[in-house]
C-alpha cells in the first residue's frame, strides 16, 4: 500500500450506494480495505446482502460539501468513486475532495468525454466512466453467440478474443501442442479437455497438451485482417515517409488519378471538370493581363481576371468608352471569361443545390425493413441498447430494434425501428427465425417476462438479458439455463474498483463466466511489478500481458516475450481479472514449485550457451548459471514456474542441454 506521512493509505470512499455504487463496495471487500461511504439519503434497500456491515463510516449528505468528505475521513483515503447518477455532483465533488486532499485518485462515473479528458488535464490522478457504456461491448458480444469472445484496439491494432472448439479436420487437431500456438500474434488464454469443466483461471493448463477433437481453447489474437500497422518496429516511421515520397512520383499519383476519376459519379465529374475550366480561365487571364499591361502588379492583374470570369465583364468595359486601350483579341478573350465564367459557376451552382437536397431528403429516408432470418431483436434503447446497437451495427450484423418510445432521433437510420408497446412489437420483428433476442430495458422484472415470450416463440434462440440484482440474475439463471444473464453495474463496478487502485481500465469482456479487464500499468518506483520478469508477472499474478513498451521509446510490442524485465516508467498492458488485479495490488503470487535439474552439456560450448538461457529465462544472476554450468550435474536452486520452467527445459534441448524438472512444495510467494 501506498504511504503518505507516515499514515497508511488504505481506505477508499465510495460516494453514491446505488447499483453501481454497492457492487463497487462489494469488489473492493475482496481486496481487504477500509471502505467508507456517502449517500443523499439512507438506501431504502441493499441489493448486496450484508453490505452495511461492510463499510467503516457511511456518511448520509451532500458528498459536494467538504465537511461531509471530512466525516467520511477523505484525508485519509486513497481514492474515492464518484458515482451517483448525476453527473453534475460528481464533478463537482471531485473538485472538492482534491481541494481536500491533493493526492487522493479520482474515479468519477461521467459520460462527457471531451470533458472528461479536460478534468483530467486539470485534476490529475483521474479517471472517468460511463457505467452504461463500459458493459456495451459484453452485451454485444452475448448477442453474437459465435467464437468472438471480445474485441479492442491498441496500438491501432484490432485484438480479437475467440473460443473454439477443435474440430476433427481442424488444422491444430493431433498437430499441435498448446506451447506451439504461443506466437508473436497470439496467446493462448485457456484450455479444456472435452466433457471437463472449464477452468476461471488463466494458464490452468498443461503446456505440452495435445489439441484432440471436441477440445475447447480460447486465445486472443492480432486480427492481421484489419491491421495494417507495424508494432515494434523501429523504421516504422521511415517506411511511411517513404511510402509518402513514393507516392509523389508520377506513375503512383496517375494511377490514384485515374482510379478516383473510375470511381466518381458523372455529376462529380462534371463538377471536376467545371473546376479546372474556371481555374485554367482565371490564370490564363491574369497572365495575358500582366503580360499586355507591364505596368499593372500581379494583385491588380488577378483582381481583373477574377472580376471577369465573376460575371463582371460590364463592371470594367460597360462604359461607352474604354477605360484603357485593349487589343481586339483580349477584349474577345474578356468576353470568352464572362461568358465561360457564368456557364460553369451556375453548373456548381446546380452541384451544390443538388447536394442541399439530397442531404435534406436523406433525413426523411426510410429505415430498412425488418431482416427476414438470422438477425438480432435489441429490446430497450436506452443508452445501453443504443450503444450495443452501435456496435453492432459497427460490426455489419442485421438487428432490428424495438422501443416502447419514440428514439428515431437517437438511433442510427440504417438500423431497423419497431415503436410502440414492446409485447405488440414482438409479432413485427420475425421472432421465430432471429438468431438472438437481447433485452435491456431498464425493468428487469420487464426483462424476464419478454425474454419467456420470446424463449416461447423461439426456442433455440440465443436469449441476453440485462439485470441489475445479483440475486435476481442468480434465479433467472437457474430458471433458464441457456441464457445469457448480464448485470450492466456489476460489469461496470469492475472497471471502477480496477482503476480506484491506480490502473487505467480499457475494456473488459465476459470470458468463461468472468469479466477480463484489460487493464493498463505504468511502471512507478518501488511498485510491485519493478524489476519483475514478465513471466514472473504473468505465471504469479495470472494474468496476461498483450503489451509492453519501454520508457523513452515510441514503438510498443504486442503479445511481448516473458524474458523482459519491468524498468520505472515502462508501460504494461495486461488482461486481468479483479482476482488477478488484487494480488498485484498486495504484491502477492502463486507459489512456485518447479525446480530445474541440468545433467549434461554436450559440449564446452553447449555449456556456455546453456548458463545464457537458464539466466535470461529464469531471472537468476548471470554468475550463478555459469557456477551452474560448471558443476554438472546440479540443480537450480531457485523455483520457478511450470509453465516458466518447462519452456526452459525446451530452449535448454535446443543447445544441446539435457535437464529436467523437479517438483517441491513451497509457501506461498511474496515477490
Amino acid at each position: 500500500m501506498e504511504e503518505e506521512g507516515g499514515i497508511s493509505v488504505t481506505s477508499f470512499l465510495v460516494c453514491g450506494l446505488g447499483s453501481l455504487g454497492q457492487y463497487c463496495v462489494l469488489l473492493l471487500k475482496e481486496f481487504g480495505v477500509t471502505i467508507n461511504a456517502i449517500d443523499a439519503i439512507a438506501p431504502p434497500h441493499w441489493e448486496v446482502p450484508d453490505l452495511p456491515n461492510w463499510l467503516n463510516e457511511l456518511v448520509i449528505g451532500d458528498c459536494r460539501q467538504p465537511k461531509i468528505l471530512e466525516q467520511a475521513n477523505i484525508h485519509q483515503c486513497r481514492a474515492i468513486l464518484l458515482v451517483t447518477s448525476d453527473e453534475r455532483v460528481n464533478i463537482a465533488a471531485a473538485f472538492a475532495a482534491r481541494s481536500l486532499n491533493p493526492n487522493i485518485r479520482l474515479i468519477i462515473r461521467s459520460a462527457q468525454e471531451n470533458l472528461n479528458e479536460l478534468l483530467s488535464r486539470q485534476l490529475g490522478n483521474f479517471a472517468a466512466y460511463e457505467a452504461t457504456q463500459l458493459p456495451a461491448s459484453a452485451f454485444a458480444l452475448a448477442a453474437l453467440g459465435d467464437s468472438t469472445q471480445g474485441f479492442f484496439r491498441l496500438e491501432g491494432c484490432l485484438l480479437r478474443v475467440v473460443k473454439e472448439q477443435i474440430s476433427a479436420g481442424h488444422r491444430w487437431c493431433d498437430r499441435r501442442q498448446l506451447y506451439e500456438l504461443n506466437t508473436s500474434t497470439r496467446r493462448v488464454l485457456s484450455y479444456t479437455k472435452h466433457r471437463l469443466s472449464p477452468v476461471d483461471a488463466f494458464y490452468q493448463w498443461e503446456p505440452d497438451a495435445r489439441l484432440r477433437a471436441k477440445d475447447i481453447i480460447t486465445y486472443i489474437e492480432i486480427d492481421e485482417r484489419l491491421t495494417n500497422l507495424a508494432i515494434a518496429q523501429g523504421d516504422g516511421a521511415r517506411f511511411r515517409w517513404q511510402d509518402f515520397i513514393h507516392n509523389l512520383t508520377w506513375k503512383p499519383l496517375k494511377h490514384k488519378l485515374n482510379q478516383f476519376w473510375q470511381n466518381s459519379n458523372q455529376t462529380r465529374r462534371v463538377g471536376i471538370l467545371s473546376c479546372i475550366v474556371m481555374l485554367s480561365l482565371f490564370l490564363g487571364g491574369a497572365i495575358l493581363f500582366k503580360m499586355h499591361y507591364s505596368d499593372i502588379n500581379l494583385h491588380e492583374a488577378f483582381n481583373i481576371s477574377l472580376i471577369l470570369i465573376l460575371g463582371g465583364f460590364d463592371e470594367l468595359f460597360g462604359g461607352r468608352q474604354m477605360p484603357f486601350q485593349i487589343s481586339w483579341w483580349l477584349y474577345l478573350f474578356s468576353i470568352s471569361m464572362t461568358v465561360a465564367g457564368t456557364i460553369f459557376i451556375g453548373i456548381l451552382y446546380a452541384i451544390l443545390t443538388e447536394r442541399v437536397l439530397a442531404a435534406r431528403f436523406q433525413f426523411l429516408k426510410r429505415r430498412p425493413p425488418v431482416p427476414k432470418a438470422g438477425h438480432i431483436v435489441l429490446i430497450g434503447l436506452g443508452r445501453v441498447g443504443r450503444r450495443v446497437a452501435d456496435l453492432l451495427l459497427e460490426l455489419k450484423h442485421p438487428l432490428v430494434g424495438v422501443s416502447a418510445t419514440a428514439v428515431e432521433s437517437e438511433v442510427p437510420a440504417e438500423i431497423p425501428l419497431v415503436t410502440g408497446e414492446i409485447k405488440d412489437s414482438l409479432t413485427k420483428v420475425n421472432l421465430a427465425k432471429a438468431k438472438s433476442i437481447v433485452v435491456l430495458t431498464d425493468d428487469e422484472v420487464a426483462n424476464l417476462e419478454i425474454g419467456l415470450m420470446a424463449r416461447a416463440a423461439n426456442p433455440s434462440c440465443n436469449l441476453v438479458l440485462r439485470t441489475v440484482d445479483q440475486r435476481f440474475a442468480e434465479s433467472i439463471a437457474r430458471l433458464l439455463p441457456d441464457t445469457r444473464v448480464l448485470g450492466a453495474y456489476a460489469l461496470a463496478a469492475e472497471a471502477f474498483v480496477g482503476a480506484a487502485f491506480g490502473e487505467s481500465i480499457l475494456n473488459l469482456f465476459r470470458l468463461n463466466d468472468r469479466t477480463t479487464l484489460v487493464t493498463e500499468y505504468s511502471i512507478d518506483a518501488g511498485d510491485t511489478l519493478e524489476g519483475r520478469l514478465l513471466a514472473e508477472i504473468a505465471y504469479g499474478y495470472g494474468v496476461v500481458p498483450i503489451l509492453h513498451q519501454r520508457s523513452g521509446y515510441d514503438s510498443a510490442r504486442l503479445m511481448p516475450l516473458d524474458d523482459i524485465r519491468l524498468h520505472v516508467g515502462d508501460r504494461l498492458v495486461v488482461l486481468a481479472t479483479i482476482e488477478g488485479l488484487r494480488r498485484i495490488e498486495q504484491g502477492m503470487a502463486l507459489e512456485r514449485n518447479w525446480l530445474l535439474r541440468v545433467e549434461k552439456a554436450m559440449s564446452q560450448e553447449a555449456a556456455f550457451e546453456g548458463a545464457s538461457v537458464i539466466a535470461r529465462i529464469s531471472g537468476c544472476d548471470i554468475s550463478l548459471a555459469r557456477t551452474l554450468m560448471n558443476q554438472l550435474p546440479s540443480t537450480l536452486n531457485m523455483p520457478l514456474y511450470k509453465h516458466q520452467a518447462l519452456r526452459l527445459v525446451r530452449e535448454l534441448s535446443k543447445v544441446q542441454v539435457s535437464s529436467h524438472l523437479q517438483l517441491v512444495s513451497n509457501a506461498e510467494t511474496t515477490l
